[in-house]
């Protein structure tokens, strides 16, 4: 009998590790975000959230603002993340507008598309200023409001590159490593206030217009075409997922779909195998790019040419 009852719990072990291997197979977003998928609805009806859009671009924030079915409930407040100066009075308008700012998200940034031999160390500057030191600033101005109401969600958008290497992007990563390293610390800081969530989420490739914004060898230096975007993760599913993480105060989200989640795992419990792979595919990256071809959809399958 007792060996009957081993037997039917084994097998129930067994069935549920497949269920969750077949599940991580077609997953596009970390189990532990996938688990907190039930929450999505009573969280975001408990939000009734307000927005405060920040931008350089005024007109496209007017835009998104038009764009709402509740316009009255949007801030539009213009913002340079490279004028740290004006941080300061900004938070204050937003302050003052809405009395209070519960979630604060860190969206602002750009990718590069160069290699590190032919970049200008000014770009590795630039990118530092505005995705990390950008970043900072704004987040201390507003720190210092959820610590005095001891609640708050402080979300910054990173990158599968702030812990992976990625080649052609060496500051891009550099800038993104650092935020991780930032926030992660800044999360330990505030262990004496549980109820501010600090939360960084970490996309794979998803379909956006970072790569046409990208930094190149030179500062002011378009990038020649942008490729085929289609392959990647779409930005519905990309939002829809970080906002389940942040309803249930998730501490890091890794939003990718396969195989690209696959080497997120690698790189954080077997980096030497990681290592090895990123190698090959990082190779065969840099020839691509060399050549002329698109270097985000040349992975997996023939890649096209780049027309002029």
């Amino acid at each position: 009998m007792d060996i009957c009852w081993l037997c039917v719990i084994l097998a129930g072990i067994a069935v549920y590790l497949l269920t969750q291997f077949i599940r991580f197979i077609f997953a596009d977003a970390d189990l532990t975000l996938l688990w907190a998928h039930k929450e999505l609805s009573c969280q975001l009806a408990a939000l009734g959230a307000r927005l405060v859009l920040s931008a350089r671009r005024e007109n496209e924030l007017e835009r998104v603002k038009r764009s709402s079915l509740k316009a009255e409930d949007i801030l539009v407040l213009p913002l340079d993340l490279l004028d740290r100066a004006s941080h300061q009075e900004k938070t204050a308008t937003a302050l003052k507008h809405f009395g209070d700012i519960d979630v604060l998200i860190n969206n602002g940034g750009r990718t590069q598309r160069s290699l590190c031999i032919e970049a200008d160390v000014d770009v590795y500057q630039a990118l530092m200023e505005l995705n990390y030191l950008g970043t900072v600033s704004v987040t201390k101005q507003v720190l210092p409001h959820m610590i005095r109401r001891g609640s708050g969600i402080i979300a910054t958008v990173s990158s599968v590159a702030g812990f992976v290497g990625v080649p052609l992007a060496t500051g891009y990563a550099a800038s993104k490593h650092a935020v991780q390293g930032f926030f992660n610390s800044l999360r330990t800081e505030l262990a004496d206030y549980p109820n501010i969530t600090i939360s960084t989420i970490c996309p794979g490739p998803v379909i956006s217009t970072i790569v046409q914004n990208a930094f190149t060898e030179e500062l002011g230096k378009p990038v020649d075409t942008a490729g085929d975007q289609t392959h990647k993760m779409s930005t519905e599913r990309c939002v829809h997922l970080t906002l389940i993480g942040l309803a249930n105060h998730v501490k890091e989200m890794w939003i990718a779909e396969q195989p690209f989640l696959l080497f997120c795992y690698l790189w954080q419990y077997t980096p030497t195998l990681a290592w090895y792979l990123t190698n090959v595919l990082g190779k065969k990256r840099v020839q691509n790019f060399k050549a002329g071809l698109d270097a985000d959809s040349a992975y997996f399958s023939k890649p096209k040419v780049k027309t002029t």
